[in-house]
C-alpha cells in the first residue's frame, strides 16, 4: 500500500479539532513535502522522523513523499504531529499493517534516536477522542493526565519502537486504567491564615455563600490580594466537569496545577483591559 491515514489532533483555544495526517508514496526523486498549513516546529518534523524511524530498526523510504494535514485550512503548530507521521510514513511503506490503527488517534513528539517526548494540551485532546468514541495512543509522561477521563482507552509507550511493535501484535500495549482522582481540598492559601480583619472576612464570606462579586479599594499593603486569595478556600467544591475544565487550561498552557481546587489569578495593577481578556500570539514553553 502506497496510502496511509492517521489520525491525531490539533489544539485551538480549548477545543482539540480532528486532524487527518494522509502519507503517499510515489515514485521519483527522494524527497518529503508537508503540505496543509505547517508551522516551523511541524516543517522541521521531517528530519526528526527520519532519524527516529532510522533508529528504531525501520527503513526510510528512498522515495517520493508527500504528507497532506487535512483540514487544509487550518494551521498546524507543535511538535505533537511526529508520532502520527512516522506511523503513516511506516504504514504508506508497507512496514506496518493497514487498517490497524483506524480506531487510535495519536499525538507525541520524537526524538532523533525514537524516544517520545510528552506533549502539551494532552487533557484537552483526551476529552475530544473520547468524545469521538477513539482510542488515544501517547507518550508515557502523559499517561497520567489523559487517565482522569472514564470511558477512554489510553496506550502510553516510550519509543516509536514500541507503538510500532504494537501494531504489529509482537508486544501488546495494555490500556492505562482511569485514575480516580482524589480532590485536594486542602488549600495553601487559607482563610484562617487570616487574624483579624473581621469586616473583610465577613464579606468575603457573604460574597461565597451567595456567589456575588466582591470589590477591594485601598491603598498598597493593606491586604487586599492577601484577602482575595484566600477566597477559593471557602467556595464549594467543583464539579467533575469544572476540573476538567480547569485542568485543560493549566494542560494547553504546561503549568502545574493541584487537581480539584479552584485557581486564583493575580494580574499585575498595570495590566490593561486586553491583557486581561488575552489575545494575540500563542507562544509555547
Amino acid at each position: 500500500m502506497s496510502f496511509a491515514k492517521i489520525y491525531t489532533r490539533g489544539l485551538l483555544g480549548l477545543h482539540a479539532p480532528l486532524i487527518e495526517v494522509e502519507v503517499h508514496v510515489s515514485q521519483g526523486l527522494p524527497s518529503l513535502t508537508i503540505v496543509g498549513l505547517p508551522e516551523a516546529a511541524v516543517r522541521e518534523s521531517k528530519d526528526r522522523v527520519r532519524s527516529a524511524i532510522i533508529n528504531s530498526g525501520f527503513q526510510f523510504p528512498t522515495k517520493r513523499l508527500t504528507i497532506n494535514l487535512a483540514p487544509a485550512d487550518l494551521p498546524k503548530d507543535g511538535s505533537r504531529l511526529d508520532l502520527p507521521i512516522a506511523l503513516g510514513i511506516l504504514i504508506a511503506s508497507g512496514q506496518l499493517p493497514e487498517n490497524t490503527t483506524d480506531d487510535f488517534e495519536f499525538i507525541g513528539e520524537l526524538a532523533l534516536d525514537g524516544h517520545l517526548r510528552p506533549a502539551s494540551g494532552t487533557l484537552t485532546i483526551a476529552m475530544a477522542c473520547q468524545m469521538a468514541g477513539h482510542n488515544l495512543m501517547l507518550p508515557s509522561e502523559n499517561a497520567d493526565e489523559a487517565s482522569q477521563l472514564p470511558n477512554i482507552k489510553v496506550f502510553s509507550a516510550g519509543h516509536l519502537k514500541a507503538v510500532c511493535d504494537h501494531f504489529l501484535d509482537l508486544h501488546k500495549i495494555c490500556a492505562t486504567k482511569s485514575l480516580e482522582k482524589s480532590f485536594e481540598n486542602q488549600y495553601k492559601n487559607d482563610l484562617v491564615d487570616v487574624k483579624g480583619q473581621l469586616r473583610p472576612r465577613r464579606a468575603l464570606e457573604i460574597a461565597a455563600a451567595g456567589g456575588h462579586s466582591l470589590l477591594f479599594k485601598g491603598p498598597p499593603g493593606t491586604g487586599k490580594t492577601l484577602l482575595a486569595s484566600r477566597l477559593s478556600s471557602i467556595l464549594p467544591p467543583l464539579s467533575a466537569q469544572e476540573n476538567l475544565e480547569v485542568a485543560s487550561i493549566y494542560s494547553i498552557s504546561n503549568t502545574r496545577h493541584s487537581f480539584g481546587q479552584r485557581p486564583f489569578r493575580a494580574p499585575h495593577h498595570t495590566a490593561s483591559a486586553v491583557a486581561l481578556v488575552g489575545g494575540g500570539c500563542r507562544f509555547h514553553k
